[in-house]
């Protein structure tokens, strides 16, 4: 009797461990996703400026334009890095 007992407990304590563990995931999956959206969002605003740029682009602005779009490019690839960077920035903290 004590056994299946002790079993039961030992079931029911794995059980709750593992919903905890589905619980918490799910919230962290929420926080990047949520994260995921905001700066997909403020990226497709630069894409569009890309593509506004390149339909009125034609032989006598092409310069200035090429620049602008450059600029534009040069600062999705900054954000990108930063991004990067804070992200293991954010893994050492956790590790130390």
């Amino acid at each position: 009797m004590v056994k299946k007992r002790t079993l039961l407990i030992i079931v029911a304590i794995i059980i709750a461990g593992f919903g905890v563990g589905i619980y918490l995931q799910d919230l962290k999956h929420r926080e990047s996703t949520s994260a995921y959206w905001k700066a997909n969002r403020h990226n497709m605003e630069r894409l569009q400026n890309i593509q506004k740029f390149t339909k009125r682009m034609n032989g006598r602005n092409w310069r200035t334009m090429r620049d602008s779009i450059y600029q534009q490019m040069d600062t999705l690839v900054i954000l990108r890095f930063r991004n990067e960077m804070d992200s293991l920035n954010e893994v050492r903290k956790i590790s130390e």
